[in-house]
């Protein structure tokens, strides 16, 4: 299982003991949990009929988690479609500020490459159909779905959760539940009060879904909430968009990046929005990085990150 797999890694990474995961709290995020292998059986699954009950639930990944790690915390599943990964790192680092727990692990993991999975991008207009990964060009035509799966373990210390993490805003379009409404209001928004409340960002990671109406109006979301020459730094041309794990992927990435005082390549050859900027490379210390992701249904969520001083 992948995500078993980041979570084990997540782990030795952050050196923590079998003692330290008993009361470690546990949050994933997911759009369909292993609904992919349920709905369309894998040729190298194998089938446990004891199983079959829990593979139809999102929550399987957390039990299994859980289960195989010795996490006895309690765990929480975000299910909110591409927002999932961002929702599950921000609920996390609520609850260690809040005093809830010491330690979190939070988990992100998408499977969606399953033909009726597919098939349903494609009847809502969202697959793409040429196959250009270019998520700002005139020319982009949809998503390109990847399998995604990605982990972070964090502890309390001090005012924050962890040494890059500033904080997570969210909110809703409460507009219509595929596309984002004109304007983009809501993503407008949640990028003025992260400006308001964490300053102006050196640079941002933005959804950059490929979609057709998204490659349009989140570029002037930005320039009306951020302004002219914000610098842009998408990562799906790297890796496909791997729905409720990609937004967790990408921020780790942007982390390891930030860790070493620096910021992710620009894709090569990629569109670059009217008014925005794929500059600057380098990265002043302190500096804030914003993470944003919107889902179906208009949850739009923010991760701002902080690089090392």
């Amino acid at each position: 299982m992948a995500a078993l797999h980041v979570a084990r890694e997540a782990i030795a990474a952050a050196g923590w003991s079998a003692s330290d995961l008993a009361d470690t709290v546990l949050f994933l995020g997911t759009s369909r949990g292993t609904a992919d292998g349920w709905i369309d059986p894998w040729p190298t699954r194998r089938a446990f009929p004891l199983m079959s009950a829990s593979n139809s639930l999102h929550s399987e990944p957390a039990a299994a988690i859980s289960i195989e790690l010795g996490i006895r915390g309690p765990w929480q599943v975000q299910a909110s479609g591409c927002a999932a990964g961002l929702d599950a790192l921000g609920m996390a680092a609520l609850w260690l500020q809040a005093g809830l727990a010491d330690r979190a692990l939070v988990v992100a993991v998408d499977l969606p490459l399953s033909p009726t999975l597919l098939a349903s991008y494609a009847a809502t207009g969202i697959l793409s159909i040429n196959g250009l990964n270019d998520p700002y060009s005139p020319e982009t035509r949809g998503i390109l779905p990847a399998e995604a799966a990605a982990a972070i373990a964090i502890r309390r210390c001090s005012s924050r959760s962890h040494p890059l993490l500033r904080g997570y805003m969210a909110n809703a379009d409460g507009a219509d539940p595929i596309g984002m409404p004109k304007g983009a209001p809501g993503v407008a928004a949640l990028l003025r009060q992260a400006r308001e409340k964490f300053g102006r960002p050196v640079a941002l990671c933005p959804h950059a879904s490929g979609t057709r109406s998204h490659a349009t109006l989140e570029p002037a979301a930005i320039l009306q909430a951020l302004g002219p020459d914000t610098a842009i730094r998408p990562i799906k041309p790297f890796l496909g968009h791997g729905i409720g794990g990609g937004g967790l992927l990408e921020t780790t990435i942007l982390a390891a990046y930030l860790a070493a005082k620096q910021l992710p390549p620009t894709p090569p050859d990629i569109t670059c929005p009217p008014g925005l900027s794929m500059t600057p490379a380098a990265l002043p210390p302190s500096a804030t990085i914003f993470k944003l992701a919107s889902a179906l249904g208009g949850k739009n969520a923010l991760i701002a990150l902080q690089a090392s001083p």
